[in-house]
């Protein structure tokens, strides 16, 4: 589990993979100097609430990750959460869908 870490002070766990997904789409936002939610729910171990937070380009962000592996990435998850990401809702985690490419073919990175 990698963490995301937010103003030095918010700091939440998710899975490498789901962290390197949000880096893509998060870090494209923050590059155009635009500001968004980042929604994602509690762990079910602590409850079932949900967390927002207001993402800008002038707060400090840092991804910590567990592994040193880079995951492929699921262009077709990216375009999703970037959709999410530009609606007034925001960007919330959604489940991972198949990826499009032909079986056997790497990932742009």
């Amino acid at each position: 589990m990698g963490r995301l870490i937010y103003d030095n002070t918010t700091a939440v766990e998710f899975d490498d993979r789901v962290l390197a997904h949000l880096q893509l789409v998060i870090g494209t936002k923050l590059r155009r100097g635009e500001s968004f939610y980042l929604t994602w729910a509690d762990d079910p171990s602590v409850g079932d609430g949900r967390n927002v937070i207001w993402l800008h380009p002038a707060v400090p962000l840092r991804l910590k990750y567990n592994g040193s592996r880079r995951p492929t990435i699921n262009s077709r998850w990216i375009q999703q959460m970037m959709a999410l990401a530009n609606s007034s809702e925001g960007l919330r985690l959604i489940p991972e869908p198949p990826d499009d490419r032909p079986s056997g073919s790497e990932a742009a990175e």
